[in-house]
Protein backbone atom coordinates (compact mmCIF):
# COMPACT_ATOMS: atom_id res chain seq x y z
CA UNK A 1 0.00 0.00 0.00
CA UNK A 2 1.50 3.41 -0.76
CA UNK A 3 0.26 6.56 0.37
CA UNK A 4 2.22 9.90 -0.23
CA UNK A 5 5.18 7.66 -0.74
CA UNK A 6 5.16 7.34 2.68
CA UNK A 7 7.77 3.86 3.95
CA UNK A 8 5.30 3.63 6.93
CA UNK A 9 2.22 2.49 5.46
CA UNK A 10 0.52 -0.84 5.79
CA UNK A 11 -2.54 -2.63 6.09
CA UNK A 12 -4.04 -4.20 9.19
CA UNK A 13 -2.99 -8.40 8.78
CA UNK A 14 -6.84 -9.27 10.45
CA UNK A 15 -9.76 -7.96 8.60
CA UNK A 16 -13.46 -8.02 10.06
CA UNK A 17 -16.57 -9.13 9.03
CA UNK A 18 -18.77 -6.06 8.18
CA UNK A 19 -22.43 -6.60 10.17
CA UNK A 20 -25.19 -5.59 7.75
CA UNK A 21 -25.65 -4.30 4.37
CA UNK A 22 -28.81 -2.72 3.29
CA UNK A 23 -30.97 -2.06 -0.09
CA UNK A 24 -29.82 1.37 -0.34
CA UNK A 25 -25.95 0.38 -0.06
CA UNK A 26 -25.53 1.39 3.34
CA UNK A 27 -23.58 -0.94 5.40
CA UNK A 28 -22.19 -1.00 9.19
CA UNK A 29 -19.38 -3.20 10.60
CA UNK A 30 -15.95 -3.38 12.18
CA UNK A 31 -12.63 -2.34 10.68
CA UNK A 32 -10.30 -2.87 13.46
CA UNK A 33 -11.05 -4.91 17.17
CA UNK A 34 -8.87 -4.25 19.91
CA UNK A 35 -6.73 -6.33 22.00
CA UNK A 36 -6.73 -8.93 19.20
CA UNK A 37 -3.76 -10.65 17.84
CA UNK A 38 -3.17 -10.61 13.93
CA UNK A 39 -1.06 -12.91 12.08
CA UNK A 40 1.85 -9.97 12.18
CA UNK A 41 1.69 -10.22 15.67
CA UNK A 42 0.07 -6.63 16.05
CA UNK A 43 -2.52 -5.62 18.92
CA UNK A 44 -4.56 -2.52 18.60
CA UNK A 45 -4.75 -0.78 21.97
CA UNK A 46 -7.81 0.59 22.89
CA UNK A 47 -7.55 4.59 22.24
CA UNK A 48 -5.26 4.09 19.25
CA UNK A 49 -7.69 5.58 16.30
CA UNK A 50 -8.49 8.58 19.14
CA UNK A 51 -6.30 11.18 17.29
CA UNK A 52 -6.85 10.31 14.27
CA UNK A 53 -10.44 10.04 14.38
CA UNK A 54 -9.81 14.13 15.66
CA UNK A 55 -7.73 14.99 13.23
CA UNK A 56 -10.51 13.64 10.29
CA UNK A 57 -12.42 15.90 12.49
CA UNK A 58 -11.15 18.78 11.98
CA UNK A 59 -11.27 18.17 7.79
CA UNK A 60 -14.72 17.20 7.97
CA UNK A 61 -14.49 14.06 7.00
CA UNK A 62 -13.91 10.59 7.04
CA UNK A 63 -10.90 8.07 6.00
CA UNK A 64 -11.43 6.66 2.33
CA UNK A 65 -13.51 3.71 1.69
CA UNK A 66 -11.91 1.72 -1.10
CA UNK A 67 -12.18 -1.98 -2.89
CA UNK A 68 -9.47 -4.23 -1.83
CA UNK A 69 -6.83 -1.11 -0.55
CA UNK A 70 -6.55 0.06 -4.15
CA UNK A 71 -6.36 3.92 -4.18
CA UNK A 72 -7.41 4.22 -7.63
CA UNK A 73 -10.76 2.34 -6.77
CA UNK A 74 -13.14 4.22 -3.98
CA UNK A 75 -16.33 2.61 -3.55
CA UNK A 76 -18.50 5.49 -1.85
CA UNK A 77 -18.15 7.43 1.25
CA UNK A 78 -18.31 6.79 5.10
CA UNK A 79 -20.80 8.11 7.50
CA UNK A 80 -19.74 7.09 10.89
CA UNK A 81 -16.39 6.18 12.52
CA UNK A 82 -15.78 5.86 16.15
CA UNK A 83 -14.36 4.08 18.47
CA UNK A 84 -16.22 1.76 21.25
CA UNK A 85 -15.61 -0.80 23.55
CA UNK A 86 -14.84 -3.44 20.94
CA UNK A 87 -12.86 -1.38 18.07
CA UNK A 88 -13.53 1.02 15.66
CA UNK A 89 -17.14 0.63 14.51
CA UNK A 90 -18.07 2.46 11.06
CA UNK A 91 -21.03 3.34 9.06
CA UNK A 92 -20.80 4.12 5.17
CA UNK A 93 -22.59 3.51 1.75
CA UNK A 94 -21.80 2.62 -1.52
CA UNK A 95 -22.56 4.48 -4.55
CA UNK A 96 -24.30 2.03 -6.16
CA UNK A 97 -26.33 4.49 -8.26
CA UNK A 98 -23.31 6.13 -9.66
CA UNK A 99 -20.42 3.50 -9.58
CA UNK A 100 -20.40 0.45 -11.09
CA UNK A 101 -17.49 -1.29 -8.76
CA UNK A 102 -19.66 0.03 -6.25
CA UNK A 103 -22.44 -2.27 -7.62
CA UNK A 104 -19.91 -4.95 -7.65
CA UNK A 105 -19.03 -4.77 -4.25
CA UNK A 106 -22.48 -4.32 -3.07
CA UNK A 107 -23.64 -7.70 -4.88
CA UNK A 108 -20.68 -9.34 -3.36
CA UNK A 109 -21.90 -8.22 -0.06
CA UNK A 110 -25.34 -9.16 -0.24
CA UNK A 111 -24.05 -12.40 -1.55
CA UNK A 112 -21.65 -13.30 1.17
CA UNK A 113 -18.75 -13.58 -1.41
CA UNK A 114 -17.30 -10.36 0.09
CA UNK A 115 -17.28 -9.74 3.96
CA UNK A 116 -14.28 -7.89 4.88
CA UNK A 117 -13.08 -4.72 6.22
CA UNK A 118 -9.64 -3.72 6.71
CA UNK A 119 -8.32 -0.59 7.64
CA UNK A 120 -4.88 1.06 5.78
CA UNK A 121 -2.98 3.04 7.72
CA UNK A 122 0.44 4.55 9.44
CA UNK A 123 2.06 4.29 13.12
CA UNK A 124 3.78 7.54 14.21
CA UNK A 125 6.92 8.08 16.22
CA UNK A 126 6.47 6.20 19.27
CA UNK A 127 3.19 5.08 18.20
CA UNK A 128 3.64 1.33 19.03
CA UNK A 129 6.28 -0.90 20.91
CA UNK A 130 7.31 -4.34 21.24
CA UNK A 131 6.30 -6.31 24.23
CA UNK A 132 8.74 -8.72 25.02
CA UNK A 133 6.76 -10.30 27.61
CA UNK A 134 3.83 -11.07 25.40
CA UNK A 135 5.60 -11.38 22.13
CA UNK A 136 3.57 -8.82 20.18
CA UNK A 137 3.58 -4.93 18.80
CA UNK A 138 1.21 -2.61 20.94
CA UNK A 139 -0.21 -0.63 18.50
CA UNK A 140 -1.44 2.51 20.75
CA UNK A 141 -1.67 5.09 17.78
CA UNK A 142 -2.20 5.21 13.99
CA UNK A 143 -2.58 7.44 11.28
CA UNK A 144 -5.87 6.43 9.84
CA UNK A 145 -6.02 6.58 5.85
CA UNK A 146 -8.72 4.20 4.47
CA UNK A 147 -10.80 1.56 5.51
CA UNK A 148 -11.30 -1.35 2.50
CA UNK A 149 -13.57 -3.73 1.76
CA UNK A 150 -11.56 -7.11 1.34
CA UNK A 151 -12.48 -10.32 0.38
CA UNK A 152 -10.39 -12.72 2.99
CA UNK A 153 -11.53 -11.67 6.48
CA UNK A 154 -9.32 -14.52 8.80
CA UNK A 155 -6.53 -13.17 9.93
CA UNK A 156 -4.23 -15.67 8.32
CA UNK A 157 -5.41 -14.97 4.86
CA UNK A 158 -4.24 -10.81 5.53
CA UNK A 159 -0.77 -9.91 4.24
CA UNK A 160 1.24 -6.95 5.55
CA UNK A 161 2.11 -5.00 1.76
CA UNK A 162 4.56 -2.67 3.46
CA UNK A 163 7.15 -1.21 6.06
CA UNK A 164 5.65 -0.45 9.44
CA UNK A 165 7.50 2.91 11.12
CA UNK A 166 7.22 0.80 14.63
CA UNK A 167 10.58 -0.94 13.34
CA UNK A 168 12.67 1.37 16.09
CA UNK A 169 15.40 -0.85 17.07
CA UNK A 170 17.76 -3.98 15.40
CA UNK A 171 15.20 -7.11 16.88
CA UNK A 172 12.28 -5.38 15.27
CA UNK A 173 14.05 -4.71 12.07
CA UNK A 174 15.30 -8.40 12.37
CA UNK A 175 11.41 -9.82 13.01
CA UNK A 176 10.64 -8.36 9.66
CA UNK A 177 12.99 -9.24 7.37
CA UNK A 178 12.57 -12.78 8.79
CA UNK A 179 9.28 -11.84 7.85
CA UNK A 180 10.09 -11.08 4.58
CA UNK A 181 11.68 -14.62 4.22
CA UNK A 182 15.31 -14.10 4.82
CA UNK A 183 16.44 -16.81 7.62
CA UNK A 184 17.81 -16.01 10.65
CA UNK A 185 21.65 -16.11 9.48
CA UNK A 186 20.86 -13.63 6.44
CA UNK A 187 18.76 -11.22 8.43
CA UNK A 188 21.59 -10.65 10.95
CA UNK A 189 24.35 -10.65 7.90
CA UNK A 190 22.06 -8.10 6.17
CA UNK A 191 22.25 -5.77 9.51
CA UNK A 192 25.21 -6.21 10.25
CA UNK A 193 26.85 -6.02 6.37
CA UNK A 194 24.63 -4.46 4.21
CA UNK A 195 23.64 -6.27 1.02
CA UNK A 196 27.48 -7.64 0.68
CA UNK A 197 26.27 -10.17 3.76
CA UNK A 198 23.99 -12.10 1.50
CA UNK A 199 25.35 -13.85 -1.87
CA UNK A 200 22.99 -13.70 -4.74
CA UNK A 201 22.89 -17.32 -4.68
CA UNK A 202 21.57 -17.67 -0.92
CA UNK A 203 18.94 -14.38 -1.79
CA UNK A 204 17.17 -16.92 -4.15
CA UNK A 205 18.51 -16.13 -7.36
CA UNK A 206 17.71 -12.32 -6.97
CA UNK A 207 14.47 -12.80 -6.29
CA UNK A 208 14.32 -11.30 -2.79
CA UNK A 209 17.35 -9.15 -3.06
CA UNK A 210 14.82 -7.52 -5.39
CA UNK A 211 12.58 -7.74 -2.99
CA UNK A 212 14.87 -6.32 0.01
CA UNK A 213 16.03 -3.85 -2.49
CA UNK A 214 12.29 -2.59 -2.59
CA UNK A 215 11.86 -2.37 0.98
CA UNK A 216 14.79 -0.66 2.10
CA UNK A 217 14.27 2.24 -0.48
CA UNK A 218 10.52 2.33 1.43
CA UNK A 219 12.55 2.43 4.45
CA UNK A 220 14.81 5.64 3.31
CA UNK A 221 11.76 6.93 2.27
Amino acid sequence: MKIKNAPSNKHLATSFKVKAVNEDGTFSGYGSVFDLVDSYSDVVQRGAFKETLKEWAKKGGFPSMLWQHKYDEPLGVYTLMEEDEHGLYLEGRLLIDDDPLARRAYAHLKAGSITGLSIGYSIPRGGASWDDGADVYRINQVNLWEVSLVTFPANDAARVETVKSAMQGPRQFEKFLRDAGLSRTEAKALMADGYKGISQRDAGMGGLLDDINQLTAQLRG
